[in-house]
């Protein structure tokens, strides 16, 4: 490789720090093995086939690409998602001095394992050992087309400056914005009771798509903006009727203020018991977390509530400044009650433990309710859904059709307009 002395950047690769992890991985240790053999002067040529055969199937099995060289993409990749002190300290504003600095050298000797493209690497290969000359085609796609994501632009960024060891401020920003390892990555999350899994391909709904209830869902998007202002937020129920978009406003809102630092991990009711272990991983993180727990009611057996009330009204510990509940519900009063429990047959302290359980709702400082729709409504739903579809159907034969759909359906709903509206596009598509 024209002017790069590898023997002295494998001796600095070796010597990263703060950025260490960055390089933890199967790929990049191949790809050091074989600059390894390359500096050897008289490589065994089954070595170098084997050990370039992995490091390019490695980094064409990674599926992001966020720039057109495979193996820069892979870096960059791995430097936006590795936790260490420096990513860590950026998503929370506190990075210490030495710490920024010696990032700014780890950022040098990345941005020189960053020249390797395909055209440099592939050539050196093929001048040590002649044999496997057009053996492999370049890593590289021209045609790719990555999309405005803040990773993406952040990509482009490093592969436009020459010296990465400038670049600390401009990480720094992203890592605070954004957040840093798997949540600069992910916007969204589910607990399955051990630990954090991401969702590759959440929900896409956007506010814009969500037709009607725009009275509704103002208190409930004012207050997801103060709570990224880092401004007093609530924890919310959205209560209502099934099918009425209570879900769907939830996950709107992941997708309209992702950007501007918001993640979303559900939580099932049945894991609500290990309430503290999701705040543990959550506490302290740099992004602003919704526990998003959906169709939340309790029979008179289950005792869940009891560490989600914790959380709402506080417990020795207090709660998370970055974490909010927001909750959906068909059922008014959350926990259900018997009349035994009224009268009291069993339980000496009965009025506490009805209290109690009434109590729950309280907890959430904001309450919304979306009322199933009236005729007026659901018709407007209609609408909208089938304009926003392009579906072209005259006025008047749309209602008559949507309000005969609503009588063969029980149960009025949003969910029941965005049914007919599939069934009204499937059955144009075959002339129907």
């Amino acid at each position: 490789m024209d002017g790069i002395d590898i023997e002295a950047l494998l001796m600095r690769a070796r010597g990263v720090a703060v950025l260490r992890g960055v390089l933890d991985s199967p790929v990049v240790e191949d790809l050091l093995a074989l600059l390894e053999l390359l500096a050897s002067g008289r490589p065994e040529p089954v070595e170098v086939a084997g050990v370039f055969g992995r490091v390019w199937e490695g980094l064409v099995s990674e599926p992001e690409r966020l720039l057109p060289d495979a193996w820069q993409s892979y870096l960059v990749g791995r430097l936006l998602d590795d936790e260490n002190p420096f990513s860590l300290g950026a998503e929370r504003g506190e990075v210490a001095g030495m710490v920024r600095d010696q990032a700014g050298r780890d950022l040098g000797t990345l941005r020189a394992l960053f020249d390797l493209d395909a055209k440099a690497l592939l050539g050196s290969v093929e001048e040590a050992v002649p044999d496997l000359a057009g053996v492999w085609v370049p890593w590289t796609d021209p045609t790719l087309s990555s999309a405005g994501s803040p990773r993406a632009g952040l990509a482009r960024t490093l592969a436009a400056a020459g010296d990465w060891g400038g670049q600390t401020g401009t990480l720094a920003d992203h890592f605070s914005r954004h957040g840093a390892g798997v949540f600069g990555g992910h916007r969204a999350f589910r607990w399955d009771g051990e630990g954090l899994l991401t969702v590759p391909d959440p929900d896409p709904i956007r506010l814009e798509s969500l037709v009607a209830y725009e009275r509704e869902r103002e208190p409930l998007v004012e207050n997801t903006r103060r709570f990224l202002d880092g401004l007093p937020a609530h924890n919310a129920l959205l209560y209502g009727q099934p099918g009425t978009g209570k879900s769907s406003t939830v996950k709107a809102l992941l997708n309209e203020y992702a950007d501007g630092g918001l993640r979303l991990v559900e939580v099932a009711k049945e894991d609500l018991g290990s309430l503290p272990r999701v705040l543990g991983r959550l506490r302290g993180r740099g992004p602003r977390f919704i526990l998003f727990v959906d169709d939340l009611s309790f029979e008179e057996h289950e005792v869940e509530y009891k560490a989600l009330k914790a959380l709402l009204e506080g417990s020795i510990e207090e709660p998370p400044h970055n974490v909010r509940v927001y909750a959906t519900s068909n059922r008014r009063n959350l926990v259900r009650e018997s009349f035994s429990e009224r009268d009291g047959t069993d339980d000496v302290h009965a009025r506490d433990t009805v209290q109690e359980k009434q109590s729950l709702a309280a907890r959430f400082g904001l309450r919304v309710t979306f009322p199933a729709p009236d005729q007026k409504r659901y018709l407007e739903i209609v609408t909208g859904i089938a304009r926003e579809r392009r579906l072209e159907v005259p006025k008047e034969e749309l209602r008559e059709r949507a309000l005969l759909w609503d009588r063969w359906h029980a149960g009025r709903s949003g969910r029941t307009a965005r049914q007919f509206v599939d069934e009204l596009e499937a059955g144009l598509a075959v002339g129907h």
